[in-house]
């Protein structure tokens, strides 16, 4: 081609691409993101798919389209649009008794949970495949980032990076060094951090985080911190009837006179939870008329009920194994006097976000490497609740007995909660920050003319 005549065919093109590109409400350019997460609705697990489901949807409200690309339980769709979000679900097949003939001892340690492994390795494979051979070369679509969270969909993240020019963020909501306190799976640190170094960019949930992962020594200048969020028109107390709330303090006995604390989490040891029961026998000397209310469900069933028992609570306090949907679990914010939450690793924690948003004091771990303590602001005129040590069941009483003292305090800490969400933490301010993060890394003028330059070749060559 004439140099004169591709310049020229590069100025026609260049308005046709760059017109395309359209402006989202707020002023800023609209972006095609792809989304790659493990848990996605309605296969919700925990706090991930809460944040997924959310934050993908303010996505599409500001006027971006968003794949995702999730695992599949086997029996979802493969391919349907929720909430205006594209959403894939590859179905995986049973390779686990292939992984142990060829992988590493540490895999071999994994024992039935490698049916987990398999499962999230194919969905990967699968994932990105489609992803790099359907949707970019096949349908042609150009995609202005990639985002994968966490070590789950990692090595969708390094494919993608392997064999395209397409920026990719990694979003780390927790790693496996915090969550096993040190050990856990060498696979699945070796992903994470090799993820860390191939990224782009790298989205993590708190400062705490942020100090953490450069502690590991991962590249602090990557490292852009963005806060979850919550839906405060969702968790509002003034959306609960009296008679719903006062029948989920019947449902578990707690009087009108009686003061209901409420955990909801999963029932691990980075919860705090065993040494909450252990604090519960200080509480109760000076406020008998205490009941404490744990919702949820996870490997420390047993130890929390033996620990009750041998401490001769178990009539003060309720245990409900189980998940429990979205609207329940609103009305037991609302029905709860105190909300508690001694996480001893806990990387944000969404579930103080909710208990703020509906109006309640909170009582949160905060030594360790905890994003609690960014929420939640234990003294001054803002205050809406205590920190405390949650290795130690002394310093969770404490917190307790802090907060049950003085009610009329304790309302005005929930009231103040509540002003902070609507000030820092609703997911629209999530959603806005994390694009703003994304478009760090767009080069508008640089990829126009990549993408003409290719356009106008392919023209001239067509004429032949």
């Amino acid at each position: 081609m004439r140099s004169s005549t591709k310049r020229n065919y590069i100025a026609i093109l260049s308005g046709l691409v760059n017109s395309s590109r359209c402006e989202a409400p707020g002023g800023r350019l609209s972006m095609r993101i792809g989304f790659f997460v493990w848990e996605y609705p309605p296969a919700l697990v925990g706090g991930l798919g809460t944040y997924a489901d959310y934050i993908t949807r303010e996505y599409v409200s500001m006027g971006n389209d968003v794949t995702v690309f999730t695992l599949n339980p086997g029996n979802l769709k493969t391919r349907e649009i929720v909430k205006g979000v594209e959403v894939h679900r590859p179905l995986v097949a049973d390779a686990s008794n292939v992984f142990p003939m060829f992988v590493v001892d540490d895999l071999k340690k994994w024992g039935t949970n490698i049916r987990m492994f398999n499962d999230i390795f194919i969905y990967n494979i699968l994932s990105a495949s489609k992803f790099i051979n359907s949707m970019l070369k096949k349908e042609g679509l150009n995609y202005d980032i990639v985002c994968v969270h966490d070590w789950l969909s990692s090595v969708s993240g390094l494919m993608v990076k392997n064999e395209t020019k397409t920026p990719v963020a990694f979003h780390v909501h927790s790693t496996e060094w915090g969550r096993a306190g040190g050990q856990g799976s060498e696979v699945v640190s070796h992903l994470e951090w090799a993820t860390s170094q191939k990224v782009d960019k790298i989205v993590t949930v708190s400062h705490a985080m942020q100090e953490d992962l450069a502690r590991h020594g991962w590249p602090k200048s990557k490292i852009t911190v963005v806060w979850n969020g919550v839906d405060p028109e969702c968790y509002d107390p003034k959306n609960c009837k009296a008679e719903d709330v006062a029948a989920i303090r019947g449902k578990y006995g707690i009087k009108p006179e009686e003061k209901m604390i409420l955990f909801l989490g999963r029932l691990t040891w980075v919860k705090g939870v065993t040494n909450l029961v252990q604090a519960m026998p200080t509480v109760l000397e000076e406020y008998p008329n205490t009941k404490l209310v744990i919702l949820g469900k996870g490997e420390q069933q047993n130890d929390i009920i033996d620990a009750a028992n041998r401490l001769g609570i178990s009539e003060k306090i309720v245990f409900r194994f189980e998940f429990v949907p979205e609207r329940e679990r609103i009305l037991h914010y609302a029905a709860a006097d105190v909300c508690i939450f001694p996480s001893v690793y806990e990387p944000f924690g969404i579930v103080s976000l909710e208990a703020m948003s509906m109006g309640k004091p909170i009582i949160v771990g905060a030594h360790g490497v905890v994003g609690f303590r960014e929420q939640v602001i234990p003294s001054g005129p803002d205050q809406n609740g205590v920190h405390v040590n949650g290795e130690s069941a002394a310093d969770i009483a404490w917190g307790i007995k802090e907060t049950l003292c003085d009610p009329e305090r304790a309302k005005k800490w929930g009231q103040n909660g509540r002003k902070r969400v609507l000030q820092y933490f609703t997911w629209r301010e999530a959603a806005k920050q994390t694009l703003q993060a994304y478009e760090t890394l767009q080069h508008p003028q640089e990829h126009v003319e990549y993408r003409v330059v290719d356009m106008a070749e392919s023209f001239e060559e067509n004429k032949k």
